[in-house]
């Protein structure tokens, strides 16, 4: 059996929605491999979308017209912003998804994209002739040809379970895992790597008290990730809080020997920002408690997933720990905990579009590129497949900065710098937090997903109209209230108002404690005709105008680097004053421009010297 397609991706996962959706989109024959249809886009971990910088991933594929945030609001029952105490910068959309909704929701967008095939079969072996990808075969015997192909493995390429002396080659929830894949991987010349995550119990709803643990609402008047999403979700569940104690410590610390992480029988590299209940409680031992949320896993279930209480210590031994919690003395266990151990590539060994180094058309994205999350398999997801349909058309690769975008900082860092445990998206990360905020991500990459060609007219159009509400208001905001309005205004806000004369409602925006929402309530019948949303960015650009200038100075300087390509066959230990460690780093990751090269760890500032000193020789020579 042959068929032919222009691009073929591996996995159903995340990442594999994603690259599967851009190239359908864009036009190409895309076929897309899953190993279970029921396992398209399931939640394995933790029924929640976004969280902390990754919802602004989120709200970033969604402005390049990716699917994931539309689905997500779609899938919400309940929503809140993390750091809302903080600033605009590290705020962060999360939500609650019902598991079944989001996974039906998804699976129904792909059924009814045009260009796009979904077959259910194992993909076993990447044909490759020329060092070109020309075709994929499977474990069932079918032959698939192609000029791309993505591989979005997610955790299951030889994937194990651990539950205390418990193991079996299998997947996630019990789902088959691929035994075949790695070995094709291996023929090709990759390096492969042992990572590993894990997932908490979950627990019948009906058997918890509630009543001892404290409530979790949800927030209405909070964005939502899309901005096609015309009605607002609705919080339909609560979450719960609780605590472990010096039982629970008790429980796990004289239990170590009988622990996986710790006696051995778990080989690969766990998530640092994610680690498991036993790790939390050996690594902070001065911590007397640990905070727990009880998140229903949907409206169809009884349920409960326990954030923060991921293990792999034998099921008797979870019950007693779960049993010593405030409120969960008699629950029932439905689904045990478990850690996961899978195969994923170094990622230095790809370009910054995801395209392997060694072959030409095959392009890797999400956790096999050693990354942890759903929403950060989604963005990869998306920008292979962007990339591999511009490369089917002959076209210049998308590259996001820095500067641009938390997208473009996570496939910088897990192209740059080899990561050696599972990788997760946060604030600290992005050097330019304060631009790349999430809620003027439509703003920063809706145009480069119009480029793109996945950017539709309905889109682009809502986004051309948001464009001219802020416009409109620079000249709105310049209305001068009256010393009158403003004393009775200011004292409702517990504000001082020390003059005499009028204020423009810039001049009242500026002030620390008026939110937009504050001066579109009190003064609706000047901003009434304009979105709150667009208020609300006129606002963060005036609180924190002084830094935003100062960011972007900083941004204007680094492009500089930015901008010093390096030719793609420099033999660096030709060049004399590099350091030993320096030319083996740039031999190996090859990094395409000057700035990306100064990421490197092992590359010293003398370094960076050194090659740009070489690159204008380079440049007079010519």
């Amino acid at each position: 059996m042959n068929k032919n397609y222009d691009a073929i991706v591996i996995g159903s996962g995340h990442a594999g929605c994603e690259s599967a959706l851009a190239l359908a989109r864009m036009g190409k024959k895309t076929l897309m491999l899953s190993l279970n249809l029921d396992s398209i886009a399931f939640l394995a971990c933790n029924p929640s979308i976004g969280g902390t910088a990754k919802g602004h991933l989120v709200c970033e594929i969604d402005a390049l017209g990716g699917q994931m945030g539309i689905t997500a609001d779609m899938a919400t029952i309940q929503r809140r912003m993390l750091n809302s105490s903080k600033g605009y910068a590290v705020q962060s959309l999360r939500v609650q998804a019902d598991k079944n909704k989001y996974h039906t929701l998804m699976k129904k967008v792909l059924e009814e994209q045009e260009n796009l095939h979904i077959k259910q079969g194992e993909a076993s072996e990447i044909v490759v002739e020329n060092n070109c990808v020309v075709g994929v075969r499977t474990k069932q015997g079918a032959e698939y040809s192609c000029k791309c192909a993505i591989v979005c493995s997610g955790v299951y390429l030889k994937s194990r379970i651990i539950v205390g002396e418990y193991s079996k080659d299998v997947g996630p929830n019990g789902f088959a895992n691929a035994t075949d894949l790695s070995e094709s991987l291996l023929s090709l010349g990759f390096e492969l790597r042992r990572f590993k995550t894990g997932t908490p119990a979950r627990v019948q709803g009906r058997t918890i008290d509630w009543s001892k643990l404290e409530v979790q609402k949800g927030e209405d008047n909070i964005q939502t990730f899309s901005t096609m999403t015309a009605e607002k979700p609705q919080n339909v569940a609560d979450c719960y809080l609780t605590y472990t104690n010096k039982n629970t410590h008790d429980l796990i610390l004289d239990n170590l020997d009988k622990a996986p992480m710790y006696n051995g029988a778990i080989e690969g590299t766990g998530p640092r920002y994610c680690p498991s209940i036993e790790s939390k409680v050996v690594k902070f031992s001065d911590k007397e408690r640990h905070q727990l949320f009880l998140e229903p896993e949907g409206l169809d279930t009884d349920e409960i997933y326990i954030q923060g209480f991921s293990t792999s210590m034998p099921i008797d031994l979870q019950e007693k720990m779960i049993n010593s919690l405030a409120g969960l003395e008699n629950a029932h266990i439905m689904r045990d905990a478990y850690a996961i151990e899978y195969d994923c590539i170094d990622a230095t060994t790809l370009y910054p579009t995801l395209e392997s180094k060694q072959i030409s058309g095959l392009y890797f994205a999400g956790q096999i590129n050693g990354t942890s999350g759903y929403e950060e398999a989604g963005a990869q997801g998306l920008v292979a497949g962007i990339n591999a349909s511009l490369k089917l058309d002959k076209k210049e690769p998308l590259i996001l900065k820095r500067s641009e975008s938390y997208i473009g900082v996570l496939i910088d860092d897990i192209v740059t710098k080899r990561t050696e445990e599972p990788y997760r998206m946060m604030t600290s990360r992005a050097e330019y937090r304060l631009t790349l905020r999430q809620d003027n991500a439509d703003i920063r990459l809706t145009e480069i997903g119009r480029k793109c060609g996945l950017v539709d007219n309905n889109r682009y159009n809502q986004f051309i109209q948001y464009l001219k509400e802020i416009d409109e208001l620079d000249s709105v905001l310049d209305r001068v209230i009256s010393p009158k309005e403003l004393k009775e205004f200011f004292e409702s806000k517990s504000e001082v108002l020390s003059m005499n004369s009028g204020l423009s409602l810039k001049d009242v925006l500026r002030r620390a404690n008026i939110t937009a929402e504050d001066i579109f309530e009190k003064f609706n019948d000047i901003l009434g005709g304009y979105s709150i949303r667009a208020i609300k960015q006129w606002e963060i650009n005036l609180k924190y105008s002084g830094y935003l200038k100062r960011q972007e100075i900083q941004i204007n300087q680094a492009k500089k680097q930015e901008e010093q390509s390096l030719p793609s066959d420099i033999d660096y230990n030709d060049i004399k004053g590099l350091r030993l460690e320096a030319r083996q780093k740039l031999n190996n990751i090859r990094p395409l421009t000057l700035a990306q090269a100064s990421r490197i760890s092992g590359v010293s500032p003398a370094d960076i010297s050194v090659l740009t000193i070489y690159l204008k020789t380079l440049a007079r020579n010519k």
